[in-house]
């Protein structure tokens, strides 16, 4: 009986051994854990989220008006060197740190001040502080090379530095770098879409009143101008079709005028404007004295009560996003596009 009893444990035995033994070997019926306990996470590679992460991340080379650039990512502590650059930045939703003041305004264009809450000011255009841009610690420096040329150097030990080429002509060209710069690239041509489908709307609903000869000139203390095509103004009046002077309808920026050649300024409609600083008259000064030779007086568009002063920051100065929509705003009332 007791040799009966010891068989049958023993072969209990050696059945529940071989169960363990099974159970071990089933490698798919285990979790592998790390030697701390915790469960590994899966490899980035296996997560879609993951894997767009890692591609916003990449470097990213920008060429530009100095050569190239390799920025990583999406930079989040931006300093803007131009007006249009500021304005271009804005619209693809991207607060810059620190900015340049705006020609006009303290510091900040009436049309962006609301935005530009909080925005350190890094000096004007044609001489930004070199001291306080290091002090904000940028990620991401966008300039221009008419402007900044001299100092990209300086500019490129602080952070990744990009230059557009120019200020005058398509001011949608400079927008097109800048969004890329930002990565936001996506958002820009939307954006872009959106204002392009505005133009061609208006456009098409202008009619004869396209025929409209636009002269555009502008007073300073120093100089009067007539503003040609490959000005910011002019670039929205061609592209909605509308006609100029023969004296601008030139694909360049301007001409100085002297008073012998204010004839160059007649046409259907004078729009003008202003550059004056604040608490100055001169610019104002200049204005009554053109206005008040008999040359300007026998302009048809002076006798047909057609001179109207308008706003330099829109017309002219700002040359970005939010100052051409508000221009095309302005010529959709003036022609009354309904």
């Amino acid at each position: 009986m007791y040799k009966k009893s010891r068989a049958w444990m023993t072969a209990m035995v050696v059945i529940c051994f071989t169960l363990l033994l099974s159970a071990c070997s089933t490698g798919s019926t285990t979790t592998p854990t790390t030697t701390s306990g915790v469960t590994p996470v899966p490899a980035a590679s296996s997560s879609p989220s993951a894997a767009a992460n890692k591609e916003a991340d990449a470097p990213r080379v920008i060429k530009h008006a100095m050569g190239e650039t390799t920025i990583k990512g999406t930079p989040s502590r931006v300093v803007i060197l131009t007006n249009e650059g500021t304005e271009a930045l804005l619209a693809v939703g991207v607060k810059p740190v620190g900015a340049v003041m705006s020609w006009l305004g303290e510091p900040w264009y009436d049309h962006i001040k609301n935005d530009m809450q909080n925005v350190t000011v890094v000096g004007d255009e044609l001489q930004p502080n070199i001291e306080l841009i290091a002090s904000l610690k940028p990620d991401l420096i966008i300039g221009n090379k008419v402007r900044q040329e001299k100092i990209y150097d300086q500019l490129k030990q602080i952070a990744p530095t990009v230059f557009a080429a120019d200020l005058v002509g398509d001011w949608k060209v400079n927008f097109k770098l800048y969004s890329e710069t930002v990565n936001k690239k996506d958002e820009g041509e939307k954006v872009m879409a959106a204002f392009d489908k505005r133009v061609a709307d208006v456009k098409a609903k202008l009619g004869s009143k396209a025929a409209t000869k636009v002269s555009l000139v502008r007073f300073s203390a120093t100089q009067v101008r007539i503003y040609q095509k490959q000005t910011f103004a002019g670039v929205l009046l061609n592209q909605l079709g509308i006609a100029r002077p023969e004296s601008q309808e030139k694909d360049s920026f301007i001409e100085i005028l002297n008073k012998e050649n204010i004839a160059k300024m007649d046409g259907d409609v004078l729009f003008y404007f202003v550059s004056e600083a604040k608490g100055k008259t001169d610019a104002a000064n200049v204005v009554k004295e053109w206005m008040n030779d008999p040359l300007f007086k026998n302009l048809n568009v002076t006798k047909a009560n057609k001179v109207i002063q308008v706003d330099e920051g829109i017309w002219n100065s700002a040359g970005g996003y939010k100052a051409a929509n508000l221009l095309l705003d302005e010529l959709i009332k003036y022609f009354d596009v309904k």
